[in-house]
């Protein structure tokens, strides 16, 4: 087997055990983690929602607020990056910080929120995918249907490889995208009742009972930014690449949904829009810009809001597959998901896993849908709304996990003083998601328009802390029981190496 080629990968366990390295350069990654957060989707989807059902006018004040404190987050995450070469991302970044019990405990929320967030697209994709069906082809059918297909599409493109995948991401990226961006001028100029304002940007307007949903929610919108670590191993020069990465995207999620939301808010004035959103919903933005662009526009835009709930869904399908692998890889999950395809090199028995999974989740939600035709019940306000405020909690979790990860890392090895503005930043970012975290949790029944006392407020939320609880027991039992593979948590390849010098001095004694 060759060693001098990057086409092949020569390690001490074969090449079936390691990503591929140098198949993903700066724009694809970029490209692929901003399809995560679906820029489409977040306008026509989530804006209305927080508009609507938490009655926060000052969204887009929001997303400038948590874009400072993704930033600082960013700071030492990205620079984890540089030390840190795993596709286990998160979780890797825990367990070298806090250890490999903190590690383990973090891969499996790491599995239930990016899964959960890749549970609500499908949700909202069958829904949106059926009513166009139904509109233009005049043919009825329930939304688990697209859905299933969904998921049966996304698990065959999980097996090709991942510069393939970027390019199908990219191209749905920047077409629609753009297609916000005509609306967002648009809106602007063409405002509503109210006049051109940037009463959103008032500090006011975050009063309100749906605040700490609003954060949670808004949180969701910049899911994918945190993704670039995944592909390290794939990437080519991978201490630069991602730690740009990480930036770009936080910036550029930063700037478009905070002009979007305003724009939303502008278009449909600001003492109109929280009523506007109730009585639209996802179709607010598409009324708006009905009445601005007409008909055509409007139908091009529903065709491109679905492609990029698809990319979205292609992007999260990536990142658990490989999640899966580096949890295979260590020990964490049985030993075949951590082998990537002999053709492609992808992680092809994760996303087979991630695929199953997903074929459930949607199963379960289609058989509890007693209104499958035309009916956003199950499909929207529950598997989207539900699913991706459970995943964004997860992920809330993982990054102040990783904050306080960052600052043990940097200290136990003696860069405390070189690293001190990046340690700072780290704490205050932690210290300002742990503040989210609590508030969303003290808010969610806003968000399910349930009563405080429901049970149901406690439940979803509930999922998550049963993922850390799970995974602390598990990683305290492998601990004690199987400590090699305890100690590898994390490690990635590094502990293949480790295990080669380990071997070398017994291979020495035995030719003696």
């Amino acid at each position: 087997m060759s060693t001098g080629t990057t086409s092949e990968i020569s390690t001490f366990k074969g090449q079936d055990r390691r990503l591929r390295a140098d198949r993903i350069g700066l724009a694809g990654l970029l490209l692929s983690v901003v399809a995560a957060s679906a820029p489409l989707m977040v306008t026509a989807g989530v804006m209305p929602t927080t508009y609507g059902t938490m009655g926060i006018v000052g969204q887009p004040l929001l997303y400038v607020i948590l874009g400072v404190v993704l930033t600082l987050f960013g700071f030492g995450y990205a620079e984890m990056s540089r030390h840190v070469h795993n596709a286990g991302a998160f979780y890797a970044y825990i367990a070298r910080g806090l250890g490999g019990t903190a590690g383990a405990a973090a891969s499996v929320v790491a599995l239930v929120a990016y899964s959960a967030m890749q549970f609500a697209i499908y949700g909202i994709f069958g829904y949106e995918l059926s009513g166009l069906l139904a509109t233009y082809l005049h043919v009825d059918v329930a939304w688990w249907l697209p859905a299933l297909g969904a998921v049966l599409i996304v698990g065959a493109l999980g097996w090709l490889k991942i510069d393939l995948n970027a390019k199908v991401l990219g191209v749905l990226l920047l077409v629609e995208c753009a297609m916000v961006a005509v609306f967002d001028v648009a809106g602007v100029a063409s405002p509503g009742k109210d006049g051109f304002s940037l009463h959103a940007f008032n500090p006011e307007t975050l009063g309100g009972a749906g605040l700490g949903t609003a954060l949670c929610f808004t949180i969701a919108s910049f899911v994918g930014f945190e993704q670039a670590a995944v592909y390290a191993e794939e990437t080519t020069r991978p201490q630069e690449v991602v730690a740009r990465v990480t930036f770009l995207a936080v910036g550029f999620v930063t700037l478009f949904y905070a002009v979007s939301s305003w724009a939303l808010s502008v278009a449909a004035g600001p003492s109109q829009i929280v009523g506007e959103s109730r009585k639209e919903g996802p179709n607010l933005l598409f009324a708006l810009t009905a009445d601005r662009f007409g008909n055509t526009f409007t139908d091009v835009m529903h065709v491109f809001y679905v492609t990029g709930m698809f990319a979205a869904m292609l992007s999260f399908h990536n990142v658990v597959a490989r999640y899966a692998f580096a949890m295979g890889r260590e020990g964490l999950l049985p030993a075949a998901f951590g082998r990537t395809s002999k053709a492609s090199g992808a992680p092809a028995h994760g996303s087979l896993l991630q695929s199953v999974v997903s074929l459930l989740a949607v199963l379960l939600f289609a058989i509890t849908d007693d209104k499958p035709h035309g009916d956003p019940t199950a499909p929207v306000q529950r598997l989207f709304t539900w699913m991706g405020n459970v995943g964004a909690l997860g992920i809330i979790v993982l990054m102040a996990a990783a904050s306080a990860a960052v600052i043990v890392f940097f200290v136990r090895r003696g860069a405390a003083r070189a690293q001190a503005p990046r340690l700072v930043a780290s704490g205050v970012a932690g210290l300002a998601l742990l503040g989210i975290l609590v508030y969303a949790v003290k808010d969610f029944d806003v968000l399910l328009g349930a009563d405080p006392g429901s049970v149901l407020r406690w439940v979803l939320p509930g999922i998550v802390a049963a993922a850390v609880v799970l995974g602390l027991v598990y990683g305290l039992v492998l601990k004690s029981a199987r400590p090699e593979r305890h100690a590898r948590i994390g490690l990635g390849n590094e502990a293949f190496l480790l295990e080669k010098a380990a071997a070398a001095p017994l291979s020495e004694s035995s030719r003696r």
